[in-house]
């Protein structure tokens, strides 16, 4: 597993103790797996500044592995935001709680949202994922609108970002499976730069269509290819998953259960 190391520039926020022991207990899972993670695009994650970095959700581990290089390559923590549901789960609560990740609470969203704002401003990178859930398709559902909300209003660029491969050692329906030397494949795309008056939907349009090249680009190269009725591909590159019908009829039938026991 590669070692930590603090950003050069002393102006880049660099990784408090608590991450880092956080971050070694999520990265060592996967070292001891010997995952083998490859890269694509590392050239647009910003060495420096703050940054919104959005991308896919397909697994469990998106969180860790979209943010795995920026702490590795540029010494440089990431902050995920994420249901605050996952700050109260046995396995993921403790690390996410540990890292001082930014926890969002349903229909009440705005503390996460200055929160964030005021870590974009302080140079952090922030973690998106602007589907919010996950599709058994491993398709990408609509994307909200606050990745591109908070890149406007603390003017700074907006990364998008995609991963493959560690929806197959856990996610959604899916229990933890171990995989000994997983391929995980990591691709950044350019930032765009929406500035304070820009329209969120148009630049979320406009990173949804980026983040989906990026993810059939991944589908499409991934060292173990897509073999045919594999419950982890896609039906639409000849996978097993179920079709992105059969999914959203379970992810109303989710919905609905959360809002009877909510009411």
């Amino acid at each position: 597993m590669p070692r930590y190391r603090p950003p050069v520039d002393p102006t880049v926020p660099s990784a408090s103790s608590t991450y880092r022991f956080a971050a070694g207990l999520a990265f060592g899972v996967m070292a001891l797996q010997r995952w083998r993670f490859e890269v694509s695009g590392a050239d647009h994650m910003p060495s420096r500044g703050g940054a919104v970095i959005a991308a896919n959700h397909i697994g469990f581990w998106d969180f860790f592995t979209v943010g795995r290089h920026a702490y590795y390559a540029h010494g440089r923590p990431v902050r995920i935001m994420a249901k605050a549901s996952l700050f109260r789960t046995p396995v993921f609560g403790p690390l996410m709680r540990a890292a001082e990740h930014i926890p969002v609470e349903r229909g009440r969203g705005n503390h996460a949202f200055d929160a964030a704002i005021d870590a974009l401003r302080a140079g952090e990178l922030v973690l998106v994922l602007p589907e919010q859930t996950i599709s058994p398709a491993f398709e990408l559902l609509p994307f909200k609108t606050g990745a591109a909300r908070m890149a406007g209003a603390a003017g700074v660029p907006l990364v998008p970002a995609a991963s493959w491969g560690s929806h197959r050692f856990h996610s959604v329906r899916r229990p933890v499976r171990p995989r000994w030397q997983l391929p995980v494949s990591i691709a950044y795309g350019e930032a765009l730069r929406p500035g304070p008056g820009d329209d969120p939907v148009e630049v979320t349009a406009h990173l949804r269509s980026h983040v989906a090249d990026l993810h059939d680009e991944l589908v499409r190269t991934y060292a173990h290819g897509a073999p045919r009725d594999a419950w982890w591909v896609p039906q639409r590159f000849g996978g097993g998953a179920p079709s992105p019908e059969e999914a959203n009829r379970y992810l109303d039938g989710v919905r609905q259960r959360f809002h009877r026991r909510a009411s």
